[in-house]
């Protein structure tokens, strides 16, 4: 999803513009989650830019899109651009190493 939001409409309150926005937001990232994952994947995992405009959009962690969007309102922005890209998410095995000599250290009763 790329897509500038207005944050500024006539004959509606800033607030439920806002709301809209962030509900829209919400409503993609439920989407994209339910769709079935292909194989070998195990999760969907979300690249995400944020800006005033595309142009100055800059890369941020998914779970701060909405709270950037609640900053620029307070700042009196007239619009977003939120851009949130689906992509494939493996997770990585903890190495075994470390949790053996864990283990060990927990069985010594040594401090760490």
């Amino acid at each position: 999803m790329r897509k500038t939001y207005p944050l500024q409409a006539e004959g509606r309150h800033p607030d439920r513009v806002l709301d809209a926005v962030k509900h829209d937001v919400r409503k993609y990232l439920k989407r994209e989650r339910r769709r079935p994952l292909p194989e070998g994947v195990d999760f969907w995992d979300f690249s995400c830019k944020f800006g005033l405009t595309a142009d100055e959009a800059q890369t941020l962690h998914l779970s701060e899109v909405i709270s950037s969007i609640d900053k620029a309102a307070k700042e009196q922005a007239t619009q977003v651009y939120v851009e949130i890209i689906t992509t494939h998410g493996k997770r990585t095995p903890r190495p075994v190493a470390d949790d053996a000599a864990l283990i060990e250290d927990e069985e010594d009763g040594l401090p760490e």
